[in-house]
């Protein structure tokens, strides 16, 4: 068997939740909030849950900001995927992006793009060095 060139690496681990970045979109600060509890949808979190969440996707964003140079992002959950798990993405809006345009559905366009021009072992070793940041 292969050995994966970077494993299901976690950024962050909390009780609640898991902080990772998409490894088959190598799109620097590209991050996936995964519920640990099982839960499907945003009403479904406890209290303790919900303040973890809000605190999580902040931080995150803060750094994107900070560390990375990001100045805008695009925040969103989609209840029917087929993990059947809550996913929450961050994701990124670099100036390379704009000619796919701003709205929601230009995240396709771009998604297809970076896995077809930047899935090379050069970006990915960039991303890994970025996301240590």
């Amino acid at each position: 068997m292969k050995e994966k060139l970077f494993p299901n690496e976690k950024i962050i681990v909390t009780e609640y939740f898991d902080v990772h970045q998409d490894w088959g979109v190598p799109i620097p600060g590209f991050f996936i909030i995964a519920s640990r509890k099982g839960r499907v949808s945003l009403d479904e979190f406890e209290d303790r849950e919900a303040e973890e969440f809000f605190n999580l996707v902040r931080k995150l964003r803060k750094g994107m900001r900070d560390v990375l140079g990001i100045k805008t992002a695009c925040l969103f959950q989609d209840e029917e995927t087929h993990h059947n798990l809550f996913h929450f993405w961050i994701f990124p809006r670099y100036e390379w992006m704009e000619k796919f345009g701003t709205k929601i559905e230009s995240i396709r366009p771009i998604v297809n793009f970076s896995r077809e021009n930047m899935i090379m072992i050069k970006y990915l070793k960039r991303l890994r060095i970025w996301l240590k940041k």
